[in-house]
């Protein structure tokens, strides 16, 4: 069986299908942003129980490499490396970006923009559907302030929680349904080709939030 998730959004989306069709046994998605690894281990461990399966029948995972906020991408991609080290399987890194485009059934090119917080977003764009389905990246994955972009995507329809949240800034009419990565299509597009895979490596594409402390600060006068 194929495991597929992501989580570099505020959705922890779970799926589990079969290895050579694609075809989805299982599925799951719940939307919280703070709570990435209280959901995953859980919702993995649904999905394989609702498809009457153990992890010992898993024989590939798939996930979402993100761009992505530094806490939640590192659960998806350390949950997957050392699920697949533990059972000797491959794991198989997909942009969350590609994942989105993916998830278009436009017959037109389109652009993906998600929410990179610091009132920034995420974005790429992509060329229309060949006959599989399958998109071709034509830029990005990159980060920049909406308004910086706006020009860029204008006149594509925009896929994803960035371009309902800013909206205005960029000069979107019709944003597309879909807000984040859904973890069937990523298993289904791992499973028949037709989403390009990449090494399991986060794509952060900045710093993160949270940093180290410099050591305790002194309450002596000087």
């Amino acid at each position: 069986m194929l495991l597929a998730f992501d989580t570099s959004s505020a959705a922890v989306t779970v799926a589990l299908a079969d290895p050579l069709s694609g075809e989805i046994v299982a599925s799951s998605t719940a939307v919280d942003a703070l709570r990435h690894g209280e959901l995953l281990a859980p919702a993995i461990a649904a999905a394989l129980e609702t498809a009457g399966c153990t992890a010992s029948d898993l024989t590939r995972i798939a996930v979402g490499v993100g761009p992505g906020p530094f806490t939640g991408l590192r659960v998806g991609l350390v949950t997957a490396r050392t699920m697949a080290d533990v059972l000797g399987i491959e794991v198989a890194g997909v942009c969350s970006l590609d994942i989105l485009a993916r998830q278009s059934s436009l017959t037109l090119p389109v652009a993906v923009a998600t929410d990179a917080r610091r009132k920034e977003i995420y974005w790429a764009l992509y060329d229309g559907p060949a006959a599989d389905g399958s998109r071709r990246r034509l830029e990005g994955p990159a980060v920049d302030r909406p308004a910086e972009v706006a020009h860029v995507l204008s006149g594509l329809p925009v896929i994803g929680r960035g371009a309902v949240l800013y909206a205005e800034a960029l000069g979107v009419t019709d944003v597309d349904v879909a807000e984040y990565p859904s973890a069937e299509v990523l298993a289904t597009g791992v499973a028949t080709g037709t989403l390009d895979v990449v090494e399991p490596d986060p794509l952060y594409l900045r710093r993160p939030d949270v940093t180290m402390s410099a050591g305790p600060k002194s309450v002596l006068p000087k």
